[in-house]
């Protein structure tokens, strides 16, 4: 299989981009890097500022706080959307670490800003999975 090809049926069996079409996901692969992070590497750390969002592909990450971990991420999750959606706030909230090897999608703010203009359901996505998080850290609190 190309290359193009595979790293286009990755993105359909991202949960974020499941309903998009091969159009559209062929806008996000144009305009995404895909990495790779070993294990025990940080992704993102705390506090520091921040410009990418990020979708992980394969593996796991863990995301801490204030050294606590809060969370697990694996194939389909995203994070790093917070810094890109509110510009005048864009340090990072959390540290998120591979915890096994992780194959990522970045993409950075001017990217990130035309693919929302050119997939609009994104929007809708993205903040249905804001609301998610948001519900989860008031029954925390």
């Amino acid at each position: 299989m190309a290359r193009r090809d595979l790293r286009l049926q990755r993105l359909s069996e991202v949960p974020l981009f499941r309903a998009c079409s091969q159009k559209e996901l062929a806008a996000v692969a144009r305009v995404a890097d895909e990495i790779d992070v070993a294990p025990g590497r940080d992704v993102v750390r705390e506090g520091q500022t921040g410009h990418e969002f990020f979708v992980i592909v394969d593996g796991k990450a863990t995301v801490t706080r204030d050294g606590r971990e809060v969370a697990t991420l694996g194939p389909g999750d995203y994070f790093g959307e917070l810094a890109l959606l509110d510009r005048t706030y864009n340090r990072r909230d959390a540290t998120v670490s591979a915890a096994a090897p992780l194959n990522l999608l970045v993409i950075g703010p001017r990217e990130f800003s035309g693919l929302l203009d050119e997939v609009p359901q994104l929007n809708h996505k993205l903040l249905a999975g804001m609301a998610r998080r948001l519900h989860e850290l008031d029954a925390r609190a």
